[in-house]
């Protein structure tokens, strides 16, 4: 670094906290660069935890790998995030957890921009740049990068309690059972690419969101894939883009501005459901229509946000508050396997919604 104060104009402005990322496989964690440190005068510490991508791997679940390191020297901190490359094509960082025995005065952890939670962001593409004399790689598009620092919160899928799940009830290893997730996992990549390249935001939903929660896999007796979308980041191009994909419409119930859902068919009869959210003062709901009757229901769930996971090596959304959401679809005895359900009844938070006036059936409900 040969720069000199007056042609400082980035890292010298007064700041407590300055943030890094590293990513994984292109850094060593080599000792060289901390004792550099700490003959300069900084304090540090590695934060470590459990590499999710090992989950499942009896002999290496809980290895610890480092997620974060922070540098002290008097009143400022360089935080510096480690990056992991994940099975889905994204970038992910861990949570900065502080065991019992660590200095929680170290560093103003509140002020921590990354850490509180785990991170999920989309791969970017790097271009090098010079900052003070300093030359660092930064995301070719820095404006979506940060972007998604506001709706990058990652929920991990829950691998200990998917373990527990199956010794009570046996995973089903049928041809039939394994032949069903092999087509589900293939129809939700192709449904997320599709909505992807329309720029329409979704998640998981429903009895896919379940499975996801649950057992960490699709339901095999399931026989569909679930996705829910809000009402406002409809799109028309929606359903050509899809039929296009491959997926021909079965059925259009509602319209946009009430209840609306979409079925599409896909290879082998594996269906993909679409149920469009509509957002009230204190609720979220999502509507749906019985066909030969013209009755609608209506299903409440208490508001939500979205977070990140990752489930069939493809990152998606779900709700940040799964179980809450859960609950309100499937009852207090959502863990409990039940092949048996009544979509107009089962679920708790079904409300009757009136009946579709005749002359509007043609509209509100399409078979194909």
């Amino acid at each position: 670094m040969d720069s000199t104060p007056s042609e400082c104009q980035y890292f010298c402005k007064q700041r407590d906290v300055t943030t890094f990322a590293l990513l994984d496989k292109m850094w060593e964690h080599k000792v060289v660069f901390f004792r550099a440190a700490e003959k300069m005068g900084f304090q540090w510490h590695k934060y470590e935890g459990g590499d999710p991508r090992l989950e499942g791997m009896d002999d290496l679940s809980g290895v610890q790998i480092p997620l974060h390191y922070i540098f002290r020297m008097a009143s400022h901190t360089i935080h510096l995030v480690v990056l992991y490359e994940r099975s889905g094509n994204y970038l992910w960082h861990g949570p900065l957890r502080l065991k019992r025995n660590m200095d929680r005065k170290f560093a103003p952890f509140r002020k921590l921009q990354f850490g509180r939670y785990a991170g999920a962001y989309k791969r970017a593409d790097l271009i090098q740049v010079t900052a003070d004399g300093l030359k660092l790689q930064i995301p070719k598009d820095p404006s979506r990068f940060l972007a998604e620092m506001s709706d990058s919160r990652f929920l991990e899928c829950r691998y200990r309690e998917a373990r527990s799940f199956f010794q009570l009830y046996p995973d089903d290893l049928s041809l039939e059972g394994i032949d069903f997730r092999k087509k589900a996992r293939a129809l939700l990549h192709l449904a997320a690419s599709t909505l992807d390249v329309l720029g329409m935001s979704f998640w998981i939903s429903s009895g896919t969101c379940l499975g996801w929660y649950r057992q960490c896999n699709i339901i095999p007796y399931s026989k569909d894939v679930d996705l829910g979308i809000f009402i406002k980041n409809y799109k028309p191009e929606l359903i050509p883009a899809l039929q296009k994909a491959g997926l021909p419409l079965k059925h259009k119930f509602g319209k946009v501005e009430d209840s609306l859902e979409l079925s599409f068919l896909g290879s082998d009869d594996v269906k993909l459901d679409i149920f469009f959210f509509y957002e009230e003062a204190d609720y979220m709901w999502n509507g749906g229509t019985q066909a030969k009757s013209g009755k609608k229901f209506k299903y409440l769930f208490p508001k939500f946000t979205l977070c990140w996971t990752e489930f069939l090596e493809l990152k998606v959304q779900v709700p940040c508050e799964t179980l809450d959401y859960i609950k309100a679809n499937y009852g207090k005895n959502w863990d409990v396997p039940l092949k048996v359900w009544d979509w107009k009844h089962s679920p708790p938070n079904v409300k009757p919604n009136g009946i579709w006036p005749l002359d509007e059936w043609d509209d509100v409900i399409q078979l194909f």
